[in-house]
């Protein structure tokens, strides 16, 4: 099952991160949540990790419409986006909400899901 959409950028890890910020900006995504993956990691466990971070982007429209449709819509908001570094590449990903609200069997979520889907897609886009 295909769950993400994923873009290898010419970025440093800092520079992909601050313009995915402001490529969910643009297309109405706002940044609820940010985690520092490699920081985590280092301060609870004490391990070395590559650069990571967690978004948790939220398209205000999007989010009460989908709360509308279904009261447990929550549990798989908001849309996460990624920013990491592998093997000296930088790669930002962001779910797919179609996968995501297709486990569930709600016709008012697929609408919601689409539109997210394709701004979401066209912001990784932006940052490539």
């Amino acid at each position: 099952m295909k769950y993400s959409y994923t873009k290898q950028v010419p970025l440093s890890f800092q520079e992909a991160k601050e313009k995915t910020v402001a490529a969910l900006a643009e297309e109405g995504f706002g940044i609820l949540t940010e985690v520092d993956v490699k920081a985590t990691l280092k301060k609870k466990l004490g391990v070395s990790h590559g650069e990571y971070v967690i978004l948790g982007a939220c398209n205000p429209p999007f989010a009460y419409q989908a709360l509308q449709a279904e009261k447990e819509i929550g549990l798989f908001m908001p849309c996460n986006v990624i920013v990491y570094e592998k093997e000296g590449n930088i790669f930002v990903s962001a779910i797919l909400p179609t996968t995501a609200m297709g486990m569930l069997d709600n016709p008012a979520l697929s609408d919601i899901a689409v539109l997210a889907e394709a701004k979401l897609k066209k912001a990784v886009d932006s940052v490539a």
